[in-house]
């Protein structure tokens, strides 16, 4: 593979990539899993030299591929000149200290590549500091194995982020400084609220998906805005909203982080305060690359991480994206498979109409139709209504308002609470 690397990449870092196969992921699997770690391995500026998979059943519990394999990827390393091995699993600190030992080189799991990139794509202050509070986290129980690394550690994959200063401090410097962070998210959250409070209003519709999977791009296709959207994991970091306006309704549509297969933990409970704009949607559109051979796990792993967000219960529209890639095959075993399905193509503009009529369809049936007779002297409730509903007739008799309107079940009970606030006297026509 060495001869295959382009001369663009001799000064970037060489890397080489290892997982395992075995009863419970096949062969196939495996390497779907490791050319996705070669994704993310380019997204953090590194190149793939070679990729290595192991028929075993678990890893060992001391170096990960036995001893004996250790000592042949160290060979194969040497040989091609790699200093950098990444495996596509989560190391404990013991298999991280033993490989390190063996191989006398840089040892990354893919946590950390994933916090690697974090670290690099986070541009905003509650971004940097959610992502510094997952990579501390994640380095806290690793201290010793890193005093005994940073001789060696001299950049590249995987030293991005808190930096050194924060990695050679003890326990309990790292204890405050976590805490600071937590501190300052809360802070954040606040500051979150207060704005989300100013649009509980409009309905709100969320892009959800498997990383990469194009929801920028249909960001900037519905609603003509300039959204990062490039061809890397993880280009999207922090939650973007904008107003749409529908056919018949105006909505705010959010862009937030992309999910992925084993995504840590850490990370997710970091970015919970972002990821509010996905726990809060009134609708969720759950974006997915349909031309990957790799939908279905897509699918199942955005579902898994919408169960650990508790969104599962939201109107959900499944969107296959990138219907211009797909065989028609392919297009027939989807619709088969997931027949409410909505197939677009967010670059060239397919089926955007159609999914603009599904979602306003799920917003006509949160609506209520109303009928209420209010004293005119009660001008809080009737600009409430002529604001957030829409007025079908009203007639005014002198003393009263007769107003005949719909609105939808989220303003209807805001407008219930106002009339018991202000003690309108009101009857239903």
């Amino acid at each position: 593979m060495l001869d295959d690397v382009k001369n663009s990449d001799i000064e970037k870092e060489k890397v080489m990539l290892v997982g395992l196969y075995g009863q419970q992921t096949s062969r196939r699997q495996a390497e779907e899993y490791l050319d996705e770690l070669e994704m993310l391995t380019e997204t953090a500026g590194g190149v793939t030299v070679e990729k290595i998979l192991q028929n075993r059943n678990r890893p060992d519990i001391s170096t990960y591929v036995g001893k004996g394999k250790l000592q042949e990827l160290k060979g194969q390393m040497k040989a091609l000149h790699i200093d950098t091995i990444i495996f596509d699993d989560d190391l404990s600190p013991t298999q991280i200290r033993n490989i390190e030992t063996t191989t006398d080189a840089k040892v990354l799991d893919r946590s950390a590549l994933i916090l690697d990139i974090f670290a690099s794509r986070a541009k905003t202050a509650a971004a940097k500091t959610q992502v510094e509070l997952a990579q501390l986290q994640y380095l806290l129980p690793r201290l010793t194995r890193y005093w005994t690394h940073l001789s060696r550690q001299s950049g590249g994959i995987g030293t991005k982020g808190p930096g050194e200063t924060q990695i050679e401090t003890d326990r309990r410097i790292i204890g405050q400084r976590l805490s600071v962070l937590k501190a300052k998210l809360e802070k954040l959250d606040k500051q979150r609220i207060t704005q989300r409070k100013g649009r509980q209003s409009m309905t709100r519709v969320s892009l959800v998906g498997y990383t990469n999977a194009g929801k920028s791009t249909l960001m900037n296709a519905l609603t003509e805005s300039r959204v990062l959207a490039e061809d890397k994991l993880f280009a999207t970091l922090d939650s973007t909203v904008r107003r749409h306006q529908l056919s018949n309704h105006e909505i705010l549509l959010s862009d937030t982080v992309g999910f992925i297969r084993k995504l840590p933990h850490n990370l997710i409970e970091s970015f919970k305060s972002t990821l509010d704009e996905v726990r809060e949607a009134d609708i969720l559109l759950h974006v997915v690359d349909g031309s990957s051979s790799m939908a279905h796990e897509y699918i199942d792993v955005v579902n898994t991480t919408l169960k650990e967000l508790n969104a599962v219960n939201t109107r959900t529209i499944l969107v296959l994206n990138k219907v211009d890639q797909m065989d028609q095959e392919q297009v027939i075993m989807l619709k088969d498979e997931y027949p409410e399905a909505i197939f677009i193509s967010a670059e060239r503009g397919i089926g955007l109409s159609e999914l603009e009529d599904r979602i306003e369809d799920l917003i006509e049936g949160d609506y209520l139709s109303r009928s209420l007779r209010i004293p005119i002297n009660q001008y809080k409730a009737i600009a409430f209504i002529h604001e957030h509903a829409t007025v079908e007739d009203e007639k005014y008799d002198g003393e009263n308002a007769e107003l005949f309107f719909r609105i939808s079940k989220k303003d209807n009970k805001q407008l219930s609470h106002l009339l018991n606030t202000i003690g309108a006297v009101t009857s239903v026509i």
